[in-house]
């Protein structure tokens, strides 16, 4: 008999450093029994932006049980040897709470002039960022000989405590970002995607850890998603329209056309059965923006009226 499938609800908590999730806010979420919480990431895009490490520093200060990650931090952007003496500590003060959700990034060039970075080499400075944390946090002395970041033998004293360091969990929507998850990643967390596309990634993702001979058993199967809830449908997508539109690159207003495809929006039923699609898709383990000015609410809506519609749907 197949072992019964888990799914996992996670919200992102820290999305806008101009309106910070106060303690209260944290505590009341952790409360709801959600299973991680996350920090959005980016330096400079129009717009006012948290920065990714200090977001999941401030959750981690903030709570006691959930796990927590960053959706994401711009690899290409951060020195390696950085991040892991970060997370080694971040990890070591949580237990062992901590997940990296890294990205590529690119949408906004500037991001990238400003550190002096070609936004072409942003997919070979996140592979070799990969894996410059893997080793280091291994506890071992060990150096670096590649062309984005090399060094000579360091250690990271202490290490963390999750053996191997906090869980990679690589994010994307293209090929590349697939390839990588299934190479070098511990899990695989696509956006702005439908059950069917997220079907098909799963897919890549395994056809492609299958030719270089990984096995995949304990792979994190997540994937970033925008919920709009209301008992109106169409006040649900006109949220999720101005949500969506305004957090991208571009003319918002093309999410118009798509918002039915790129997000879960309508009432709490409509939600369920979308959320549950995703699930029958693969996805494991959501991390929901919610499409609401008040995070809290919504979040409090979505697990009261639609997560255990979800699970007892199950995939």
């Amino acid at each position: 008999m197949a072992a019964p499938v888990t799914l996992e609800f996670g919200f992102l908590a820290q999305g806008r450093p101009d309106r910070p999730s106060s303690r209260a806010d944290v505590e009341q979420l952790e409360a709801l029994g959600i299973d991680s919480l996350w920090s959005a990431g980016h330096l400079a895009n129009g717009r006012p932006v948290p920065e990714a490490v200090v977001g999941a520093a401030l959750l981690a200060g903030q709570t006691e049980r959930v796990k927590i990650g960053t959706a994401v931090l711009l690899a290409p952007l951060y020195h390696p040897v950085i991040v892991a003496k970060q997370f080694a500590q971040l990890d070591r003060a949580t237990g062992g709470r901590m997940m990296l959700g890294v990205g590529v990034g690119g949408e906004y060039p500037a991001e990238f002039q400003a550190l002096q970075t070609a936004v072409t080499e942003r997919g070979a400075r996140t592979d070799e960022a990969i894996a410059v944390l893997k080793r280091l946090w291994s506890g071992e002395v060990v150096g670096n000989d590649g062309s984005a970041w090399p060094f000579d033998p360091i250690r990271i004293d202490p290490p963390p405590v999750q053996p191997g360091g906090p869980p990679v969990i690589v994010a994307g929507r293209k090929a590349p970002a697939m390839r990588r998850a299934a190479a070098m990643g511990d899990g695989w967390m696509p956006f702005l995607y439908s059950p069917a596309q997220y079907a098909a990634s799963v897919e890549s993702v395994r056809e492609h850890a299958a030719r270089i001979g990984r096995d995949l058993g304990d792979f994190a199967w997540m994937c970033f998603v925008f919920v709009s809830v209301d008992d109106d449908a169409a006040e649900a997508r006109r949220r999720a329209v101005t949500f969506v539109g305004g957090a991208q690159a571009g003319d918002g207003a093309r999410f118009e056309a798509m918002i039915d495809h790129v997000a879960v929006v309508g009432t709490p039923d409509q939600v369920a059965a979308k959320l549950s699609a995703f699930a029958d898709a693969g996805a494991r383990h959501f991390v929901i923006t919610v499409c609401d000015a008040n995070s809290v609410r919504g979040a409090e809506r979505i697990m009261r009226d639609v997560v255990p519609e979800v699970r007892d749907a199950g995939p």
